[in-house]
């Protein structure tokens, strides 16, 4: 039975997605899928407003280091992991070596579980919205029924990403609840 534990491999900041790549093809092309089971880049999705278009990226947590799910005591695991590209070595350890038999530490369960967890729920909830908006603060309304009516936002709700906004109908101020996805910041 192999040992898999959760151990970090620190890798060359902005390429993290080419170090996956080539290590699912190693461990495709070398059989490996028993002793290297999983690589993972703990990402979100964050939604950004510009122009009054959504705009949706990923957002790493971790820039330079990927998570991988391995056996350590597999001799050929390290040196495949070490050898692949941007790869720079494990966290932990100077170098790329196991010199003297020397292995990374790895990961405890609760900091595993709470990395884990954290992608889940950031999965679950879907994306975020990039950007914060202040009380006081004007918007422009840029969906639904009161597109571009100008509002002064009144409360703001981060938990529910919604806004209690009051814009003028008639010459009457009017509370109204926007989400961040319908109003766009007034520059």
């Amino acid at each position: 039975m192999a040992e898999l534990q959760w151990y970090v491999v620190r890798a060359v900041s902005g390429q993290e997605k080419k170090v996956k790549g080539y290590l699912e093809g190693e461990i495709n092309r070398r059989k490996l899928a028993e002793s290297l089971t999983q690589v993972l880049i703990p990402t979100e999705k964050i939604v950004e407003m510009r122009n009054g278009k959504k705009y949706t990226r990923e957002k790493i947590f971790f820039p330079g280091y990927v998570l991988v799910q391995a056996d350590l005591n597999q001799p050929e695991v390290p040196a495949v992991i070490l050898n692949i590209p941007g790869v720079l070595g494990f966290l932990g350890m100077e170098g790329k070596s196991t010199i003297g038999g020397v292995k990374p530490s790895p990961l405890r369960k609760k900091e595993v579980d709470n990395l884990l967890g954290r992608v889940d729920e950031e999965t679950e909830k879907g994306a975020t919205l990039q950007g914060t908006f202040i009380i006081g603060e004007t918007i422009k309304i840029i969906d639904g029924p009161f597109t571009d009516m100008i509002g002064v936002i009144e409360d703001v709700f981060d938990e529910r990403k919604k806004l209690n906004v009051i814009i003028k109908i008639f010459g009457r101020d009017t509370p109204t609840e926007l989400g961040y996805t319908e109003v766009e910041k007034v520059e």
